[in-house]
């Protein structure tokens, strides 16, 4: 076992290498795919859009994070979107129904994520449950209990102190956003250069190898899982702050952005090597497909139909540069496609933009 020990270790350290660094393929499809949306779209280089696309990703963004730091250890967590539903939910109940200081919303909002995430951890260490099984479980349980806390309704009426959260714009930038920002390098950190970051990825790279070494697995796997619903809990926070409601199906399908997103971003889907600074390129990627694929008239349900291409595309892709930079391509042509099917059976005619 103690000659297992140094190639353990240098995969290790060679993973906090390349956490480090940018994908260039994931650069580069971000790059083509906006260069292609800008030239199908008029509005889509507009200051306006832009933010909004920053303001859009902003939720996913920090939904992606959580997926990362559970993927690079080799788990999974399919419960991300419910469980931010649940957090705007809970946070929006204390705020309106209870009528306590918004500080106690934000707080519930945290702490109801943060909960759920404990519980996923608990089972996953302490019952053995695979944890594709337990968070799909916690899927549904977050999911009918804010159907149950909220009567099925959405809660309105939340202070200002908190849709600022959600609307403000301090120096024109808006709130959401600098959020994410400052979310995203304090988790860059925390996986990069602490003790913390360099378990998380043993873990994924070899739970085995990692015991051996001295790291507490289970211990650590429980902490991943609480941090992972805490920021789904953030998620639910900035969504119910946005839209000025706390709604109990907000967070639908979100988790599988989440996860495209991190996966686009180079983070390993079996574990041990995982980057915060690839994935918010990743949820800048689905940011932007999703915007233009908006702009260009095409459906909500096609546009998750896109998101699903793109996965497999990518997970069959990897390490191939042309086939990479080609994705994006492939997914606008597409994406042009169904939206001339879709106005030429509405008997539209388009002028060319």
């Amino acid at each position: 076992m103690a000659s297992e020990q140094p190639g353990f270790w240098a995969r290790v350290q060679r993973a906090s290498v390349e956490r480090l660094h940018i994908r260039l393929e994931s650069l580069l499809v971000l790059v083509a795919l906006s260069a292609a949306m800008a030239l199908l779209s008029p509005f889509f280089l507009s200051l306006s859009n832009f933010l909004n696309i920053l303001l859009a990703t902003s939720t996913i963004g920090v939904l992606a994070i959580a997926a990362t730091f559970v993927i690079g250890s080799g788990g999974l967590d399919l419960s991300l979107g419910s469980v931010m539903g649940l957090a705007g939910v809970a946070g929006a109940f204390v705020a309106v129904n209870l009528g306590w200081p918004s500080v106690f919303a934000l707080i519930a909002c945290i702490l109801a994520g943060g909960l759920a995430g404990y519980i996923n951890g608990q089972l996953v260490t302490r019952a053995f449950v695979p944890a594709f099984i337990v968070t799909l479980g916690m899927l549904g349980l977050a999911r009918g209990l804010a159907l149950v806390i909220s009567q099925g309704r959405a809660i309105y009426g939340l202070p200002s102190a908190i849709v600022y959260i959600g609307q403000g714009r301090p120096f024109g930038i808006p709130m959401p956003v600098i959020i994410l920002v400052l979310t995203a390098i304090v988790a860059h950190c925390v996986l990069a250069y602490t003790r913390f970051g360099r378990h998380t990825l043993a873990l994924g790279d070899s739970e085995g190898a990692a015991r051996a070494a001295g790291i507490r697995v289970e211990h650590h796997r429980r902490i991943i899982y609480t941090l992972s619903g805490a920021l789904a809990g953030l998620a639910g926070l900035l969504f119910t702050a946005r839209v000025n409601a706390g709604d109990p199906t907000a967070g639908i399908n979100y988790e599988l952005t989440a996860i495209t997103a991190a996966i686009i971003g180079g983070t390993n889907l079996f574990g041990g090597r995982a980057s915060i600074l690839g994935t918010m390129i990743g949820a800048l990627i689905m940011g932007v497909l999703q915007n233009g694929l908006t702009l260009l008239a095409v459906q909500s349900y096609y546009q998750q139909m896109a998101i699903g291409a793109v996965l497999m595309q990518w997970t069959g892709a990897q390490g191939t540069l042309a086939v990479l930079g080609g994705l994006a391509l492939f997914n606008v042509v597409l994406a042009w496609s169904l939206r001339w099917l879709l106005v030429r059976d509405r008997g539209v005619h388009l002028q060319p933009g």
